[in-house]
């Protein structure tokens, strides 16, 4: 039966028709719904993990217990996952084991533009790389028959664009790859020392391998349209090529993508007077075809930041420009913002009001960096708001304690900022943690994590207790507040500010886009009381406004948190 899936759902389909046991992620934007895909299928057990670590470990555990594993995570989460990957590539595997990751040409939801393949080498990993839906779904399938093959993990590579576009996917049976034994084998699986160093020996034996195998495979291909020029590409760029080019060129298709292969490369180039290597971000495979002595063109003409697109394409190989629309007027800039009735906004409304450096992290909460709050100083990746506040305050002493916070969200927290705030407590610096508790993990779409008392069915699990568990690592003071009440939320940040030791405030109030959520009537502003003094656009809220020398309440947004109310000093909101 033919389906038009997302790339995202088309790989959740391969694991169903792979025959897979068990699957374990971290949600990240690009690379959420294949998990959110896969868990519709009952013969998967999937489960939202605490970070991609857990989740990459919780897949070699199934692997080696004799079921073909998967987990997933966006670029970003796989310099998380990495340590046990590493190792994974010596053990290989016993059940097929795949891990997929997103990448994000052009940072649409992330805070670099990392490129995986340069994982797949360091790791000495096959990576296979799709184009669209229908090859998600069969590059999925056939990564599973690879890692049991070679006694390998296997990375699938998707991009925002394969993963959050639609194409036709022909759906088949699921075929159930059984539970292969488990024999007790240290040699095989216990990394000591002695036993890594013959590893290492057949992970090179096991890549040369691979490369013979690149050399026929149908994941590699040659399309020949008799041309002068050659074009060297793979995943989505290999669409961008295909309709700014079309028969215009020869095509080199690749799907596997680590290893390279040699022979076919250099059989393709001998067709060809030019060949081009377009690809996105880093110039991986053009290096490699430099490195067989081939003359190509790559980052010298394509852009090394950013995604390629088909308009790019055609100018730049053939120097036309593509017809498009323009606007004549500009359209103004519209920056992402918190949601209205955001139980975050409060929260930095009272860090702006205080003038404290704010130690940020990954969430919804990191759109406090934008104005007019501009109340974040620095966001490095997951749970480093918490362990650089201690690095801040250890170098800046009590000039910095007594004038700085994190802030951190619950799922992050459990992510990777509990070893932050060990660190903290073990090493005495005397800093203030603010845990903004809004029952879910935010910005990815409201999965649930160890915190909210749900698995990712929906099912009761067993809820973390944020409070006992800063208390058992050693914070004492410890305070929970509704960032609603912004006078409850100023009074216990100066209290815990000018405190001699370590604290932590949990902001907790529910997401305002949660659908239990049980919201208030909007307020409204009586024009014969406002002033128009602006201090309730202080807050930054999308529904209020500013017309005519008075505030405006949109009363379509508005969710009667009132925050604004609070603010106003003529009593003007209601």
């Amino acid at each position: 039966m033919k389906q038009l899936y997302l790339g995202n759902e088309a790989v959740a389909r391969g694991l169903y028709e792979a025959g897979v046991k068990v699957v374990s992620a971290y949600p990240g934007t690009p690379s959420t719904e294949i998990t959110e895909s896969a868990v519709k299928y009952p013969e998967i057990y999937c489960e939202w993990a605490p970070n991609e670590k857990v989740a990459t470990e919780t897949a070699c555990g199934a692997s080696i217990g004799g079921a073909r594993s998967f987990c997933a995570m966006k670029h970003v989460g796989l310099n998380v996952a990495a340590d046990p990957l590493f190792t994974m590539s010596y053990i290989g595997v016993n059940g097929g084991m795949v891990l997929a990751v997103a990448d994000d040409p052009g940072m649409h939801s992330s805070q670099n533009e990392q490129d995986s393949r340069n994982y797949a080498k360091a790791a000495k990993l096959p990576m296979l790389e799709p184009s669209d839906s229908r090859e998600c779904k069969e590059f999925t399938k056939l990564a599973y028959q690879l890692s049991e093959q070679f006694d390998t993990p296997v990375i699938l590579r998707l991009s925002t664009r394969v993963a959050h576009s639609r194409s036709i996917v022909e759906t088949e049976d699921r075929q159930e790859a059984g539970l292969k034994p488990y024999v007790k084998n240290p040699a095989k699986n216990v990394m000591l020392p002695a036993f890594a160093k013959p590893k290492h020996e057949k992970v090179e034996a096991r890549t040369q391998a691979l490369i013979a195998y690149g050399e026929t495979t149908e994941l590699n291909r040659i399309e020949d349209n008799g041309a002068k020029i050659g074009v060297i590409t793979s995943g989505v760029a290999y669409q961008y090529v295909k309709e700014a080019m079309g028969d215009k060129v020869n095509y080199c298709k690749l799907g596997l993508v680590w290893p390279l292969p040699e022979k076919l490369l250099l059989d393709f180039a001998a067709r060809c007077e030019t060949v081009y290597v377009a690809e996105e971000l880093d110039d991986f495979i053009e290096t490699h075809c430099k490195a067989l002595g081939m003359k190509v063109i790559g980052k010298d003409l394509f852009p090394r930041c950013g995604e390629l697109s088909q308009k790019i394409v055609r100018k730049l190989l053939s120097g036309e420009e593509a017809e498009s629309l323009s606007l004549e007027a500009a359209i103004p800039v519209r920056p992402p913002v918190m949601c209205c009735g955001c139980p975050h906004r409060g929260v930095f409304y009272a860090l702006k009001r205080a003038g404290v450096y704010v130690s940020g992290d990954i969430g919804c909460y990191t759109l406090g960096a934008s104005a007019p709050l501009g109340a974040m100083d620095s966001c490095i990746c997951m749970g480093a708001s918490v362990s650089a506040l201690h690095g801040y305050n250890k170098a800046r002493g009590a000039e910095g304690e007594k004038k700085s916070v994190a802030v951190i969200g619950d799922s992050t927290f459990a992510h990777s900022g509990i070893t932050s705030l060990i660190d903290i407590a073990y090493n005495r610096s005397n800093s203030v943690v603010i845990v903004l508790d809004n029952s879910i993990t935010g910005m990815t779409g409201h999965q649930q994590n160890p915190t909210t008392g749900f698995n990712i069915k929906g099912e009761p699990a067993t809820a973390v207790d944020l409070e006992a568990l800063c208390h058992a690592i050693g914070i004492r003071r410890v305070t929970v507040v509704d960032p609603y009440d912004l006078k409850q939320v100023m009074a216990v940040l100066k209290e815990e500010l000018a405190a001699e030791e370590p604290s932590v405030i949990i902001s907790r109030r529910p997401c305002a886009l949660l659908k239990y959520v049980k919201h208030n009537p909007p307020l409204s502003v009586a024009e014969d009381k406002c002033v128009g003094c602006k201090a309730c656009l202080g807050i930054g809220c999308p529904a209020i406004s500013y017309r005519d020398g008075k505030a405006v309440i949109d009363g379509t947004q508005c969710v009667g948190c009132g925050v604004c109310e609070s603010l106003c000093p003529k009593g003007a909101i209601g």
